[in-house]
């Protein structure tokens, strides 16, 4: 199975549905949008993202709120009912980050490849 990665900012975290199962079992989810600027030419990108399961949804509400910014791993799942196919963003871990952390990955990549490139230059020399 694939992962996917999002990352963006919370921009709605919508009500918590919950019912019951064929089987009597009780259920709840929620849905949240998470959007970032990695559309064409930078325009704003939105994504719904769905949380099944009591525990998990609690842990969500307890850890994240609108404007937080987020690095969303996920499944895409798409299931069939009477003849129609729907698709869900199955989100499965949801952490933090923040202008920090994403400027010092930036400076890290910069670093690894300033480390290669004199790796390079040194193989080059005669001692």
């Amino acid at each position: 199975m694939s992962e996917f990665t999002v990352t963006g900012t919370i921009k709605t975290i919508l009500p918590v549905e919950s019912g019951t199962s064929k089987a009597g079992k009780e259920w709840s989810k929620i849905n949240f949008i998470v959007s970032n600027n990695e559309g064409y030419e930078n325009r704003e990108q939105e994504y719904c993202f769905q949380i099944f399961g009591e525990e998990k949804v609690d842990n969500f509400l307890k850890y994240n709120s609108e404007g937080d910014g987020v690095e969303v791993k996920f499944d895409i799942q798409t299931n069939e009912y009477n003849g129609k196919y729907f698709t869900n963003l199955s989100a499965f871990r949801v952490g933090k980050t923040n202008g920090v952390d994403m400027i010092a990955d930036e400076v890290r990549e910069k670093v690894a490849g300033a480390n290669s490139a004199l790796d390079e230059i040194d193989s080059d020399l005669p001692f």
